[in-house]
């Protein structure tokens, strides 16, 4: 023996470097003996090319790997950073367009092979004889192959993906018993948000390929157990042909059809690299959802299937082909292998392929034969490819969040700050962005006005176009000199100059009506006719009482509310006393709500020193008195803050304070009632979709004329009974008494180019000018008011953060819903004062990142936003004052 050593280590050391280093590992490895075991496998009757696609399999698996591995160097696996973090792969990384492309293409070739090696093994008969458990493996390989592509599909998180994978988790929470538990269990709450990603993410990159790949070794070696079964007339118990090697033969062959799937795959990912849609916004109700390709057919079988029947569909019918699957080397015990002597089984896997290819290419037919789907779905591949093209835009906040804006270095051109407002007034803002740059809805128009000539551009506005009309783009009918402005606004889009004040008068009555939340002057306390100085604690303990919601309760500057007036409260306590109190709030004090206060010491004595600023509110008679000889004698008084009262409140809500001047008092003191038609109309929720002024949004149309079109009692049946296409609009019955519905009937009746809101509203602030200061922004509120019928609430100071919260809010379209303000809500949704504002911050952080089933029900959308935006969020929704009693 040591004699066969030294002889072959002799001939080693005569040999080059490669023999010298191969016997070397030989010694201590046992590489030969390796090498003589993985590549002498004896194959009954030789080497075919039907055998390739087990290899196959296995090369596609490690090019996953390989490729996924340089991807997941860059992804960041949460819903604010995982959308740009694949937009900077395939538009910044040298060839990441190419790997991830490399990557998608290559899930979709393993679903290809990985059918053809299930049909070469039936065919073949290769799963009989003593194989029952090689089978068995190879259908749960299968199983987590199609798990990779499910939990993959969601990481770009783009619409598609988003609201594929929606589709997808919907279906699981079908399934009877578990189905709920298994829908929270796979998004990580009620809602697809990070924890969904991260969760998918987690599946993809380390559960499932680790599962697969501890079923491959399983495979190999019950394979190499049960030995190769060679062709269909080979005994699959003791085969009689002569077997050959499986190398050099049978390597050749898998590694040309390893390289033939590498030069395909790198020809697609080179010439028809993959797209990436726009970001995920769970608010587009447009968007229509389609699954990969390989799970279209089960999408179109649900189709034929609806309530109770859809669990037959989900589990009974699946639940039975997997069950098939996995025992057919049981059911089929026979060992004949030839398919022409097994008709039962060919013809069984023949009608379930058949009818899955069916199921496939009928989806796409039912696509291509309804027009608004087509159109929608080829919209939606507009936008994906406009998207693919545009240049990469890095990381700056999250959808919905507010962003520093470049104001106009110059003066400010008129005509553009009314197109703005009439941008803003007529829904414009709702799909291409409240500076026109575009959504995941609507396209920017930037450059539009260099794109088309002015004329066509004006008729394109009048009537839209189809692919228009397919985004939902209602026709824009406003006057002449409204569309110069419009015009005038659309040229500068995408410059500073577009970041001006909206001057249009329907939308600054609506922001000034809706908006109580704009800051007061600064070191200017709502309450007071002068403000005092106040100590920098003090100012420090005015903003937390802001972002801590206090005045939810207390009323703003501590005046009352729900809870009594702060000043004669804590007259008589001392500031240890207050401070005890404030982090142990009494039995009666958290009977009526009261949170403790959480904070540092340093910020309990802020608040404090705010406190001890407050005073005590006049009666509202006073302040009358007070005002009244100041109004004779031409000067100016500006109402303090008190509570409602008779004849200084609209519905319960305190007035917004009015500046007065020389004019009679009755003239500013009489309020114009809005028409109860008009108040139905908001209180219905009808202004969510048709907008406050009745002239359209991208929800609904305009309503102006609508008595016109459906004269006498067409209009009050259309109201009872809507058409199918205004009941797959939204549009619900309007369920009213008969003389409340011929009070909205007769609103809509005078809904007329000169009677609309929008008309009305200029008019009635120029009367009201003519009665109150034409300079005080307070009488502009007013009238405003007024004008809209909207209901007033005297201002509040908010905070920086609150501010910024303001924003947001209005930029995520929140008002739709929970109305202007999120003040009063519509049918739509519920006001958020006096209900959410009063909610502590990690209680309403955790209703809006998970939703309660009540906010699924109402369509919430996912509250997809940072830590820093949602903070600043739920600063304003705490800063909104309490509804009076």
């Amino acid at each position: 023996m040591e004699k066969k050593e030294k002889i072959a280590s002799t001939q080693a050391a005569g040999g080059g470097l490669a023999k010298r280093l191969f016997h070397w590992m030989d010694r201590r490895a046992g590489v030969d003996k390796l090498m003589k075991e993985s590549l002498d496998e004896p194959i009954p009757g030789g080497a075919r090319f039907a055998y390739v696609f087990g290899s196959g399999l296995l090369f596609i698996f490690i090019s996953q790997i390989i490729t996924g591995i340089c991807l997941a160097l860059y992804y960041v696996p949460s819903a604010e950073t995982a959308h740009t973090s694949v937009a900077y792969i395939t538009k910044q990384v040298a060839a990441g367009a190419f790997l991830r492309s490399l990557h998608s293409y290559g899930s979709s070739a393993m679903i290809i092979v990985l059918v053809l090696h299930f049909l070469q093994t039936f065919l073949y008969g290769s799963y009989k004889g003593r194989r029952e458990l090689l089978s068995m493996s190879g259908a749960t390989l299968s199983l987590f192959v199609l798990g990779m592509g499910f939990t993959g599909y969601l990481l770009p998180w783009d619409q598609k993906a988003y609201f594929a994978t929606a589709v997808g988790t919907n279906i699981v929470g079908e399934v009877p018993l578990i189905g709920e538990w298994m829908t929270r269990l796979l998004r990580g709450g009620d809602t697809i948000g990070t924890l969904t990603l991260s969760r998918f993410y987690v599946a993809h990159v380390f559960l499932i390929p680790g599962a697969i790949l501890g079923f491959i070794a399983i495979h190999i070696f019950l394979f190499r157990k049960a030995g190769a079964a060679g062709p269909v007339n080979e005994d699959p118990v003791d085969p009689k042909m002569a077997p050959e090697g499986f190398y050099p033969k049978q390597v050749l062959m898998d590694m040309a059809f390893s390289l033939l799937l590498m030069v395909g795959l790198g020809f697609l990912a080179y010439f028809h690299p993959e797209g990436l849609g726009p970001i995920a916004n769970p608010a587009d109700t447009h968007f229509l959802p389609r699954p990969e390709w390989y799970y279209l057919p089960m999408f179109e079988w649900l189709k034929f299937w609806e309530g109770p029947k859809v669990v037959f569909a989900v589990v009974v019918v699946p639940g039975l082909l997997a069950a098939l699957f996995f025992l057919l080397p049981f059911l089929d015990r026979s060992l004949e292998r030839r398919p022409w002597r097994r008709p039962i089984p060919v013809l069984a896997v023949a009608i379930v392929l058949t009818g899955t290819i069916y199921l496939g290419m009928r989806s796409h037919l039912d696509d291509e034969h309804d027009p608004s789907t087509a159109a929608q779905l080829t919209l939606q591949e507009q936008q994906e490819k406009e998207y693919t093209q545009a240049p990469f835009e890095p990381y700056m906040e999250s959808p919905g969040g507010t962003g520093p804006l470049a104001l106009p270095t110059g003066p400010v051109n008129p005509q553009v700050a009314r197109g703005r407002g009439i941008f803003q007034e007529h829904g414009c803002s709702g799909c291409h962005g409240d500076v026109g740059l575009g959504t995941t809805v609507a396209p920017s128009l930037k450059g539009v006005t260099t794109k088309f000539p002015e004329p066509q551009l004006i008729a394109l506005l009048h009537n839209p176009n189809a692919q228009m009309r397919a985004g939902h783009m209602p026709a824009v009918d406003i006057s002449q000199p409204d569309m110069t402005a419009l015009l005038a606004y659309l040229g500068v889009i995408g410059t500073p100059m577009a970041n001006v004040q909206a001057a249009s008068g329907a939308s600054m009555s609506a922001g000034a009506a809706g908006h109580p939340g704009e800051a007061t002057p600064s070191g200017a306390e709502t309450g007071s006719a002068s403000a005092a100085p106040i100590s920098a604690a003090a100012t420090e303990g005015q903003q937390l009482f802001q972002e801590r919601g206090c005045f939810a309760c207390h009323g703003p500057a501590g005046a009352g509310g729900r809870a009594p007036a702060m000043a004669p409260m804590i007259a008589h306590l001392s500031d240890a006393q207050l401070a005890q109190l404030l982090s142990n709030p009494n039995a009666k004090m958290k009977a009526g709500g009261m949170p403790p206060f959480f904070g540092t010491d340093e910020q309990k004595n802020a608040v404090i020193a705010y406190l001890r600023t407050l005073h005590a509110p006049q009666a509202a008679p006073q302040a009358q008195q007070a005002a009244a000889p100041a109004a004779e004698q031409g000067g100016s008084v500006q109402y303090p803050d008190m509570p409602p009262s008779a004849g200084t409140a609209t519905a319960g809500r305190t007035a917004a304070p009015v500046a007065m001047n020389s004019a009679p008092a009755n003239a500013a003191a009489a309020p114009v009632a809005p028409s109860p038609g008009r108040a139905l109309f908001l209180s219905q929720g009808c202004a969510a979709c048709h907008g406050p002024t009745a002239h359209g949004t991208q929800f609904a149309p305009s309503l102006i004329n609508v008595g016109k079109k459906f004269p006498g009692e067409k209009l009050p049946f259309l109201l009872h009974h809507p058409t199918a296409k205004m009941k797959a609009g939204g549009m619900p019955t309007v369920a009213l008494k008969d003389e409340q519905l011929s009070q909205l009937v007769a609103y809509l009746d005078s809904l007329t180019p000169e009677n609309s809101p929008s008309a009305v509203a200029p008019t009635a602030q120029a009367a009201a000018g003519a009665s109150t200061s034409g300079n005080s922004p307070a009488s502009a509120s007013s009238a405003a008011g007024v004008a809209t019928g909207a209901q007033t609430t005297a201002p509040v100071l908010l905070s920086p953060l609150a501010q910024q919260g303001q924003k947001i809010f209005q930029r995520m379209t929140c008002e739709t819903c929970h109305g202007v303000g999120g003040l009063h809500g519509t049918v739509a949704a519920p006001p958020l004062a006096g209900t959410a504002s009063l909610l502590p911050e990690d209680v309403l952080e955790n209703l809006l990142r998970h939703h309660s089933k009540r906010m699924q029900q109402g369509g919430m959308p996912l509250t997809n936003l940072n830590a820093p935006d949602m903070k600043a969020l739920i600063a304003y929704i705490r800063s909104m004052p309490s509804e009076s009693n």
